[in-house]
């Protein structure tokens, strides 16, 4: 059947192929479900436990749902072009959206610890700091992603991408370096607030998600410098062991390891900082649990 399902299409008169191989609709499947499965406990997690910094990843999940989605779509379709850009721009940009809601994460640990002190940069600025780099990020892989799809804008398309994904790694990078420092410190010398919560954990959690949306920006860096020709875009096993995987383990994480358990109130005040009434709230229930 796949013989008669046309890869290419035609663009300013010229033959151009959109996909070096037929997505697998069982692979896909499989990841539509596991998504979907993941995002909706986030989605009751989130409502329960009033997380709503961790909107930007529920998001990023309902991306990877359409992503995979689009995938099977293009199975029957190979020739569509708005199919093809949709697959790649919402499973390209998801992650940048499960960065911003990590950086709000270190953010309320800084005041939920008190430990102001032992953070490079103020925690009002340190979100949005971090938060401005990812939607940058976002922004410019967006662009690339959607310019790819096009034979005539292709190369600029992956120099975009590339470069987006530069900022990623850039970002996160200094990101964790950061939440290092603040950790580190904080075990040398626990102030008070560190001392009634159990914050270390989510610390933990928040260093493994890094990893692996760092090894994932990696390998989608590889994927791009190589090209249409290169190895990782002719096979798609590279796609679900090196992004697929890696991405859900996040999103499975986040549901395992949840911040709401000390850090679920609303924002209160300018900026992402929580009162002292929630803060030592929170603490307190925690201990209680």
């Amino acid at each position: 059947m796949m013989d008669l399902i046309s890869r290419t299409t035609t663009l300013n008169g010229k033959t151009f192929s959109l996909w070096e191989y037929s997505p697998s609709i069982p692979a896909a499947a499989v990841f539509i479900v596991l998504f979907a499965l993941t995002t909706g406990f986030h989605i009751f997690q989130a409502s329960k436990k009033r997380t709503f910094y961790f909107i930007p990843l529920i998001i990023g999940g309902l991306f990877e749902v359409i992503g995979y989605v689009g995938r099977i779509l293009a199975y029957y379709n190979q020739d569509s072009l708005g199919i093809y850009i949709l697959q790649s721009v919402t499973l390209l940009v998801a992650p940048a959206l499960f960065s911003a809601s990590i950086y709000m994460i270190l953010g309320r640990v800084i005041v939920l610890t008190q430990s102001e002190a032992y953070s490079p940069i103020r925690s009002r600025f340190l979100t949005k700091i971090f938060v401005c780099g990812d939607v940058l990020s976002f922004l410019v892989q967006s662009g690339g992603g959607g310019m790819m799809a096009k034979s005539s804008t292709q190369n600029l398309g992956k120099y975009l991408v590339l470069i987006g994904l530069f900022i990623q790694v850039i970002f996160f990078g200094c990101f964790m370096v950061c939440s290092g420092l603040v950790h580190m410190r904080l075990n040398r010398n626990p102030t008070a607030s560190s001392m009634q919560s159990r914050w270390t954990k989510h610390m933990y959690m928040l260093y493994i998600a890094g990893v692996l949306i760092l090894i994932r920006s990696l390998f989608r860096v590889a994927e791009f410098a190589n090209g249409r020709s290169g190895p990782i875009q002719s096979h798609e096993f590279y796609l679900y062991i090196f992004d697929s995987i890696l991405m859900l383990g996040v999103m499975v994480g986040f549901n395992i390891v949840h911040p709401g358990e000390i850090i679920g109130r609303r924002p209160q005040g300018e900026g992402f900082q929580l009162s002292p009434q929630d803060i030592s709230s929170e603490a307190l229930a925690y201990e209680r649990k």
